[in-house]
Parts: structure tokens; sequence; C-alpha cells
């Protein structure tokens, strides 16, 4: 029997060459168009807080709370809570604020109360008790705007 010659088999491979080649390309390609961005620093401040004053100042510190006919409490043009709302906490917060701000400046905190003419006592006395609860003894009252 006649034995048959084999061929010699081309080992099959992978180029590797060509894959670094692209590999180092890719790596160049995205170290370019990156951006390197500095992390944010620790600048290391503090906010200051509440400084008391080393004399009292002449002027009062008065904030007008205006009663609208629909029952909303403004100050400053703000409107604090609902008129429906049991109490005025919101407003209670602010004026507690106002007290604390007044009582660092050596002032005496004082409010005056501007309800519309058709405003009910009811929420005239919720924002009295709001200032009661802010701890602002000095409560004035003034006729009503009904332009």
């Amino acid at each position: 029997m006649a034995q048959l010659k084999r061929k010699a088999e081309d080992k099959v491979g992978v180029a590797i060459a060509p894959m670094i080649d692209v590999v180092f390309l890719l790596l160049i390609y995205f170290m370019v168009a990156s951006t390197m961005e500095q992390q944010e620093a620790d600048l290391s401040f503090q906010l200051p807080g509440s400084v008391e004053q080393d004399e009292p100042l002449d002027l009062p510190d008065e904030q007008i709370i205006e009663i609208r006919e629909d029952g909303q409490v403004v100050v400053n043009d703000f409107p604090y809570d609902a008129p429906e709302a049991p109490r005025y906490e919101e407003l209670a917060a602010m004026l507690t604020r106002f007290r604390e701000a007044s009582a660092a400046n050596k002032v005496e905190a004082i409010v005056t109360i501007s309800p519309a003419e058709s405003v009910s006592h009811a929420q005239i006395v919720k924002v009295m008790d709001a200032c009661s609860l802010a701890g602002i003894e000095a409560v004035n009252f003034a006729l009503g705007d009904d332009s």
C-alpha cells in the first residue's frame, strides 16, 4: 500500500502585532480626547453667625404684618401660611428669627399688624398668637389699607 504524504498544515493563529497597534492607538485617542479636571479644593471658611452689637442702635426694628381681605398674611410682599391654616407656623418661625436678629442688634422687636377692614377677628388673633409664639411683646395695630 502506498502511503499518502501528508501535506504540512499551516498553523492557524491570531496576529498579535496589529492588535497591539490598535490598542495603543485607542489608548492615545482616549488620552487626547479626555479632559483633565482639577478636583475641587476645600476652601476652609466659616459663614458668620449671629454677632451682638456693642452699642444699641437708636432705631427700633419693626415689621408690618398686613392681613388682606381674603385672610392672607403678608410681610414685605411675601405671603406666609394659608388663610385657612389653624396656626401660622411659618409666620411664627419668621418672627422668631426677626426677634433673635433684633436682640443681637440690641433693639426692640416691634410688630405692627395692619388688617383690612373686612378681616375676621380670628385671623387677627392667629397673627397675635404667632407673635406670642415668637416671643414678641411689642405689638401695635394700624388701620388697614383698602386701596
